[in-house]
């Protein structure tokens, strides 16, 4: 975004037997993507990003809640909105507090939380959002199935550096205005109009290896390319495909220094060759992460970070990483 995210089994019976088969249903030949999509994920529960004080002081009756938890449950009402949070404490308020269940890296906890009176309203301390928005670069399509992967990282919440869970989300359409340019120490980053109105699919996985979904808008005309396994990626001339200025996608030149088959994410290390792109962007910039890396014909992988200290270089991950996760 502008910043700066497995194996199927299926079981078949035969007579009196059951075999466990380890099926990949991704295609051999899939779409490249580079698009700028806008994205926009709704978070399982409301997320606590902060605190602030009250009449001076923060709210003493919070010890046991941290920023990242995501609040699920107020008394014995769901919440997934700020809305619904503002209505829940509104009912099941009780002496001045309320119980919150909490869900913090995969567990479930409970809290009491003080309600301070100001003014005639309940105010709690907390900072909250209930979803995060923002830009990326498609990477694929599989035509089959019509599976996209974008990003080839994981959507984190600015605040708190927390992978947000999804409840629901779509990619749409999206324009670029302007760059700022990278430079030392500095990544620059694409600036670009969201398009609400126009959907291009859903959001179902937010993960380590990028965002997956359903592609649900008409197919782009487009080519399909062949996927390339790891042990057919070589050093040397590559290209990437990303956007620059509106919605046209465009093909850059780069040079591959280093591949890593050890490091589940990092795997394809390269250097932007391109005096245009270079021009005009200083090399990677944030909201560039997705654009699908492309050598001999094959797609290999998408575009995951940048070296801040040398935004001329960044790094990619593989393309088949990609798609065995949104296979899941």
């Amino acid at each position: 975004m502008k910043k700066k995210i497995w194996d199927k089994i299926v079981f078949l019976s035969i007579s009196l037997f059951i075999f466990p088969f380890s099926v990949l249903a991704y295609s051999d030949y899939i779409i490249p993507g580079g698009e700028n999509v806008g994205i926009e994920i709704n978070s399982k529960g409301v997320m606590v990003i902060g605190f602030y004080k009250i009449n001076g002081n923060l709210n003493k009756g919070n010890p046991d809640i941290k920023v990242g938890d995501q609040i699920i449950k107020v008394g014995n009402i769901d919440v997934s909105t700020t809305q619904d949070l503002i209505d829940a404490i509104d009912k099941e308020k009780h002496n001045e507090e309320v119980e919150l269940t909490i869900l913090r890296d995969d567990k479930k906890y409970t809290s009491t939380l003080d309600l301070i009176l100001v003014d005639g309203i309940y105010k709690t301390g907390l900072y909250v959002k209930d979803n995060v928005t923002g830009i990326g670069t498609l990477t694929y399509i599989d035509p089959t199935t019509h599976v996209y992967g974008a990003l080839g990282h994981q959507v984190a919440e600015s605040n708190t550096n927390k992978t947000i869970e999804v409840k629901s989300g779509l990619i749409f359409r999206s324009f670029v205005t302007s760059i700022d340019k990278s430079s030392s120490g500095t990544p620059g980053g694409k600036n670009a109009k969201l398009d609400y109105n126009t959907k291009y699919g859903t959001i179902n996985q937010n993960t380590d290896y990028g965002i997956f979904g359903k592609y649900t808008n008409t197919l782009p005309n487009k080519e399909t390319l062949k996927v390339a396994t790891s042990d057919e990626i070589k050093t040397g001339k590559a290209y990437i495909y990303t956007v620059l200025k509106d919605e046209k996608i465009e093909k850059f030149e780069i040079n591959i220094t280093k591949i890593d088959k050890n490091n589940p994410i990092k795997n394809i290390y390269f250097e932007v060759t391109d005096e245009s792109l270079l021009e005009k962007t200083g090399g990677v910039v944030q909201g560039m992460s997705g654009s699908p890396i492309i050598q001999d014909e094959k797609i290999i992988g998408g575009v995951t970070h940048v070296i801040v200290s040398n935004p001329t270089t960044g790094i990619g991950i593989f393309i088949t990483t990609m798609l065995e996760e949104g296979e899941k």
